[in-house]
């Protein structure tokens, strides 16, 4: 299994980084300023953007490194744990957020509304560039890769990170705007909570799709049934049993199956190989492991 670095995807990391840095700093000096807790929820949900981006960079860098001999199919997993890891970042995150929207709740305090709306914008601004930044390589991917139909699963998380986030600080803008217009200080811990709303919606998505991916389970976009069928209906293939689809990261799908062929020589068995190869790399999996046999095993079950 071939290693993927991508030199611009990562370059494309380091300059998102640098600029949710800001919005971080930013936020965090306004939000004591300006007294808004929904201005510090958002520094929350950024430094967890800081995180998802930090993550993701070092997954995508381990990933490229090539098999060893303790490693024989490389770190590509490597990027499926730094996705774990942020979504479980995440919950923490948003756990903290409710308690504070709650004591704040209790007790409202003066927050300064022009001020927040400022800071917001900046970071609404920086933000928008970013998104700009990782955006255009999910393009990039579909057309130079035609046949995988996933995105790397770190740009896609880190990508709802800075969704979220957009997000959250027109949220903040709204809020302040109307306790700039009607004095009413409990709109800011309400908008706090939804924020911590935002926050666990993108934790659920990543942690169901690296969770998903850690468990070896089928590829959403895939079917077992329906890829044995295509592999059964090959010329001189009797029966497909012991079928197995996983993903080793986003984008690496491996299988392994037994087909039962007639008795012939192993020459002749190249030509079903090479269409069982040719029909599953249709489905964008590349890397296979397909044992012929003659007879029944007694195996797994077989694909009808």
């Amino acid at each position: 299994m071939n290693p993927h670095p991508n030199k611009n995807i990562e370059k494309s990391f380091i300059i998102s980084m640098l600029l949710t840095a800001v919005i971080l700093v930013a936020e965090v000096i306004g939000g004591y300023w300006t007294g808004s807790l929904a201005l510090l929820s958002d520094a929350a949900h950024v430094f967890s953007d800081i995180l998802a981006l930090g993550l993701s960079y070092l997954a995508l860098r381990l990933s490229a490194l090539p098999p060893n001999s303790r490693h024989s199919f490389g770190y590509h997993r490597m990027e499926v744990l730094a996705a774990l890891v942020n979504g479980v970042s995440l919950v923490v995150i948003a756990i903290e957020i409710f308690t504070e929207a709650w004591q704040r709740w209790q007790n409202p305090q003066a927050i300064k509304s022009a001020e927040t709306i400022f800071i917001a914008s900046i970071g609404l601004v920086i933000n928008l560039v970013i998104i700009f930044v990782l955006g255009r390589h999910s393009h990039e991917h579909e057309e130079d890769e035609e046949k995988r139909e996933r995105e790397d699963i770190n740009v896609h998380s880190a990508f709802l990170h800075v969704l979220g986030d957009v997000a959250a600080t027109v949220g903040v803008m709204v809020a302040a705007g109307i306790i700039w217009f009607t004095g009413w200080m409990w709109v800011d811990p309400l908008m706090s909570v939804f924020i911590g709303i935002l926050i666990l919606v993108s934790s659920w998505r990543v942690l169901k799709s690296s969770l998903h991916i850690l468990v070896e389970g089928v590829p959403e976009n895939l079917s077992v049934e329906k890829i044995g069928q295509s592999m059964a209906s090959v010329p001189d293939v009797q029966d497909v049993h012991d079928l197995h689809i996983w993903s080793i990261c986003s984008g690496h799908i491996a299988l392994s199956a037994h087909v039962i062929t007639e008795n012939q020589p192993l020459v002749e068995s190249d030509s079903i190989m090479a269409e069982l190869k040719k029909r599953l790399s249709k489905f964008g999996i590349e890397h296979t492991t397909i044992q012929l046999e003659c007879t029944a095993c007694g195996q797994g079950r077989t694909i009808s």
